[in-house]
């Protein structure tokens, strides 16, 4: 080959890999572009600064070495979450979110089996993968939040104790900036970031409904505790599937081909009767404090407004979620309207599968058989009843219904202290577009329908 030829092999040579370094550069500059985007996209109100581009890189490797984004070698430890177990729900929710944002993974926090929270030697800890599955939460909720256990820790740095904040000055505005404070600098550099002070319910809140949610939907029982639910429902439709069966027999003589299926579904509304005298008492004073008149409802008011949901005569079994006290107050059985057949623990004979647990899986029991019910009826400030229906209505949102208000529907649910139509209870679904799950925490009488 002659030097003329060498040279423009040379040339040819030279452009193509200057255009190929000019490609690879471009590709580069796309990816942390893109990155950079997520990242501020689904790292959490403000943790990423743009004008601080050593943040944004940094951020991008960890991407390289963690899940989606999710740090699993920074964490955050809270302190022992309590009260009842919807609160607890919510407090470990927001300690999930408050770790989404600091980019780092929660660790497995105790929860309370007990409902002493004012005495702390009486909390009575129980480990969350006692309740929940602790696999099964990490791969549902995936590059969202993240879970990790103690045995985890590297230990190659100190614990950095974050106090949170209290009291009238410390507002929502001056909580968030010190979170984003401990998003970064000396702080963001130990392994853990320890929060002391209040139980995480009472943080301030900064998240919307539906990040709630998608923590929530990660939330699945272990299978000792979902068995207990198991045969507390079979029971109540086998009860029900029983007089339905009587009542079909006796019209068979009318009508040779009837063939309903209601004998193999045996339907059942539940009801989160809240009647108790230091519920009575709170509710009063709410009343008055916030000037709204549909927060207490008497029992007769509950019956009355559940009987005008179901206007079919069959027979249908009404469970009732009440106090283990109200358990031998037969009142609470008596007045309700022909084909409503009501049924608590005792009386449905399911009492000892619940005597044999702890408050927070006798209450983890309870939410499953309503949450299944095929009808839920509770109170519109309980917290229990708000996260009931808070999954009723993501299971409709599945199913693509956005509103139920005027349409028959799978998984109703109503509000039995507002008086909706007919003088029934109101309809009632989640807002899910709201930015913050104040309404659910402490309840609300502006429900969605």
């Amino acid at each position: 080959m002659d030097l003329s030829s060498k040279s423009k092999l040379s040339r040819l040579i030279g452009c193509q890999l200057t255009s190929l370094t000019y490609i690879c550069l471009a590709l580069v500059t796309m990816v942390l572009f893109l990155r950079a985007v997520l990242l501020h996209s689904f790292s959490g109100y403000g943790v990423i600064e743009w004008n601080n581009l050593d943040l944004i890189l940094s951020h991008s490797l960890l991407l390289n070495s963690h899940d989606e984004g999710i740090r699993r070698d920074k964490y955050l430890e809270v302190p022992q979450i309590v009260w009842g177990l919807n609160n607890q729900k919510i407090a470990f929710a927001r300690a999930c979110l408050t770790a989404r944002m600091l980019n780092r993974t929660l660790l497995m926090p105790s929860l309370s089996a007990s409902l002493f929270y004012k005495e702390i030697d009486r909390l009575q800890p129980i480990s969350f993968d006692k309740v929940f599955q602790f696999d099964k939460f990490n791969s549902l909720c995936k590059g969202f939040v993240q879970l990790g256990r103690y045995s985890d820790l590297m230990n190659q740095t100190g614990i950095y104790d974050l106090q949170k904040g209290s009291g009238r000055k410390w507002t929502v505005e001056r909580d968030m900036e010190h979170l984003k404070q401990s998003s970064r600098g000396h702080v963001d550099e130990h392994e853990v970031i320890r929060i002391v002070g209040k139980n995480p319910f009472l943080w301030h809140d900064h998240w919307p409904v539906e990040d709630y949610a998608r923590v929530f939907e990660c939330l699945v029982l272990v299978d000792e505790i979902s068995k207990e639910a198991d045969k507390v429902v079979s029971k109540i439709r086998q009860i029900g599937k029983k007089h339905r069966s009587k009542t079909e027999m006796i019209q068979s003589d009318f009508d040779a081909n009837t063939e309903s299926s209601s004998t193999a579904t045996a339907p059942y509304i539940a009801v989160h009767m809240r009647v108790e005298i230091d519920w009575m008492i709170h509710c009063k004073k709410l009343e008055q404090r916030s000037g709204v008149n549909q927060i207490c409802s008497s029992k007769q008011e509950i019956i009355e407004r559940v009987g005008n949901i179901v206007s079919s005569e069959s027979p249908t079994v009404v469970y009732l979620a009440v106090a283990d006290s109200l358990l031998n107050d037969s009142s609470i059985l008596s007045g309700w309207k022909k084909g409503l057949l009501p049924f608590e623990k005792k009386k449905l004979g399911v009492d000892g599968i619940y005597k044999k647990h702890p408050y927070l899986i006798q209450s983890a029991i309870d939410y499953e058989v309503c949450s299944r019910a095929d009808i839920f009826v509770g109170n519109s400030f309980s917290t229990f009843s708000s996260l009931v229906v808070l999954e009723r209505t993501q299971k409709m949102k599945r199913m693509g219904i956005t509103r139920s208000c005027d349409i028959d529907v799978r998984w109703p649910s109503y509000a039995y202290n507002i008086l909706g139509e007919s003088n029934g209870p109101q309809k009632w679904m989640t807002n899910m577009s709201d930015s913050t799950l104040q309404a659910i925490s402490y309840g609300s009488n502006a429900i969605t329908c």
